[in-house]
């Protein structure tokens, strides 16, 4: 049987986004996966309780200086939707919930959208709402890794595809 792989709902076409859109991934390798019955697809938001469509959020320092999903789940950061609601336990419920699914299908990669307060693996927003990136992770990648899953991002399927081929996966 072929690696399981965790990805994105939004990637795979689903309008789960907080604007109430999807942000489909159309790449020959996601196909193939998706034939090959390997995709798990998860919205951590929406797994959490999140509507659709949802104010947008980023995460934001607290104590420190740590605007990212790791410092989310140390309690160093939050994070807050744009109106200031903390919504800091949903994104972490959201996160563990990415995390039993992936164990439950015994995942050892993702594939998540960049940029998500979520999912984001590359960059995430700087938590002023400005439009500003900033390397990072999300809350689901930081638990993942945490958990020695290895998250990719969009611009790096390519990459996933080789080292799951180079593990015979």
């Amino acid at each position: 049987m072929s690696e399981k792989i965790l990805v994105s709902a939004c990637l795979l076409g689903q309008a789960v986004r907080y604007d109430g859109a999807a942000k489909p991934l159309r790449h020959p390798t996601l196909a193939r996966w998706h034939e090959e019955g390997r995709i798990v697809s998860i919205c951590p938001e929406v797994t959490a309780g999140f509507a659709i469509p949802r104010p947008p959020a980023e995460i934001a320092a607290t104590a420190t200086d740590q605007v990212e999903g790791a410092g989310v789940l140390d309690g160093r950061a939050a994070v807050r939707e744009i109106g200031g609601a903390d919504v800091t336990a949903l994104f972490v419920a959201g996160a563990e919930a990415a995390l039993a699914l992936a164990r439950k299908h015994d995942c050892h990669f993702a594939l998540l959208i960049d940029g998500s307060p979520s999912c984001g693996s590359g960059f995430i927003y700087d938590g002023s709402f400005s439009g500003r990136r900033q390397p990072g992770a999300g809350v689901t990648t930081a638990l993942l890794r945490r958990n020695g899953i290895e998250v990719y991002a969009p611009a790096e399927i390519d990459a996933l595809d080789a080292r799951l081929a180079a593990l015979g996966r």
